[in-house]
């Protein structure tokens, strides 16, 4: 067979090739941004004890998940958050984890919202959730 004859009956493999290699390095650079552009994952344990949070100020940045662990070393307590909908119950000397993505920048009040008794209404603690 001659060189050029070769060649070309290479041309369409080659073709082929270099289409698909151009279809791979597009979603290699969308793989490579979204790892950078990846969200922070804190976790937060906290300690519902005496009618009160400890810690009682939760900082993230926007768009993190958030991972909170709460656990109670006496009562039955509750974690609520109205701005992201989200309320949990914490059985007496038990524990109860949940995740979020902090989507929203601001500074919220988290707090108990069992009503058994008086002292749920004092605890309270606050979520600071700063821009990117």
């Amino acid at each position: 067979m001659h060189q050029g004859t070769r060649l070309k009956a290479q041309a369409p493999r080659l073709n082929r090739l270099v289409l698909c290699a151009l279809c791979f390095v597009p979603c290699a650079l969308i793989l490579v941004r979204a790892q950078e552009q990846a969200p922070n994952r804190p976790e937060f344990t906290i300690t519902a004890r005496d009618f009160s949070f400890s810690p009682d100020h939760l900082e993230v940045t926007q768009d993190d998940l958030v991972k909170v662990t709460i656990r109670s070393e006496d009562l039955a307590y509750s974690f609520a958050i109205d701005e992201y909908r989200i309320v949990r119950r914490v059985p007496a000397r038990g524990s109860t984890t949940f995740d979020f993505r902090a989507d929203r920048v601001g500074t919220f009040r988290f707090y108990s919202n069992l009503t058994n008794d008086s002292a749920h209404g004092r605890m309270q603690g606050e979520l600071v959730v700063r821009p990117k």
